[in-house]
């Protein structure tokens, strides 16, 4: 099954380089194209993506307001923020928002393909900036009801690495288990508690006690 894709971005010719990058793979397949957040919502209830590309940067709704709304609409879609710089405020925002991740404009075409692919199959690891900005938002850990943990002891083992921004790859070497392995136990967790992604799960677990930051 291919990967159907909104992309979502006021600028013609950026929308045509998306087009471009994308087209180089056959596991993604362009469903719609989008200049602005309002069209991007409209967009997304005609055709169902599964993932949206979205420039973070638009005139009117943003990509941020944009990214929320859409969410709260249809959760299961996967949203990566596309900006020119690295503003990790606003990127954190995003995904605190729900996103599922953000690629930099300026980079190889082939790692957007690596990226993306790892988006689509929920393996794409949190950047260690990011890991950094989630441990210094709860210095300090809330709960630690351990006995009433939801969690298996080789799932809280998984959560501890993904809180540190390993990747499924790097995770399974440390557990000297599998790659696949690692994603299912990671989906099974996302699935217990009601999470979406990588950085929803680290800051919950942080809020739970956990972790430690």
């Amino acid at each position: 099954m291919k990967v159907r894709v909104l992309v979502v971005d006021d600028h013609p010719h950026a929308r045509e380089a998306i087009g471009e990058i994308l087209s180089d793979d056959d596991s993604f397949e362009i469903i719609g194209y989008a200049d602005n957040g309002d069209e991007a919502l409209l967009q997304t209830e005609l055709w169902m993506p599964d993932l949206i590309l979205m420039d973070i940067h638009m005139p009117g709704k943003d990509g941020l307001e944009t990214t929320r709304e859409i969410k709260l609409k249809y959760p299961y879609v996967k949203i990566v923020l596309i900006t020119v710089s690295d503003d990790a405020a606003h990127l954190f925002e995003a995904l605190k928002q729900g996103a599922q991740g953000y690629l930099l404009k300026n980079l190889e075409p082939g790692t957007w393909l690596q990226y993306l692919r790892a988006v689509a199959s929920d393996e794409a690891p949190l950047s260690s900036e990011l890991a950094f900005r989630i441990l210094q938002e709860f210095p300090l850990s809330k709960k630690n009801n351990s006995a009433d943990h939801p969690l298996t002891s080789r799932e809280r083992e998984i959560l501890d690495w993904v809180a540190k921004g390993l990747t499924n790859r790097e995770i399974a070497k440390e557990l000297q288990i599998s790659d696949q392995t690692v994603k299912n136990h990671l989906k099974n967790i996302l699935q217990k508690l009601h999470l979406e992604n990588r950085v929803q799960l680290t800051r919950y677990a942080l809020e739970q006690g956990w972790i430690e930051s």
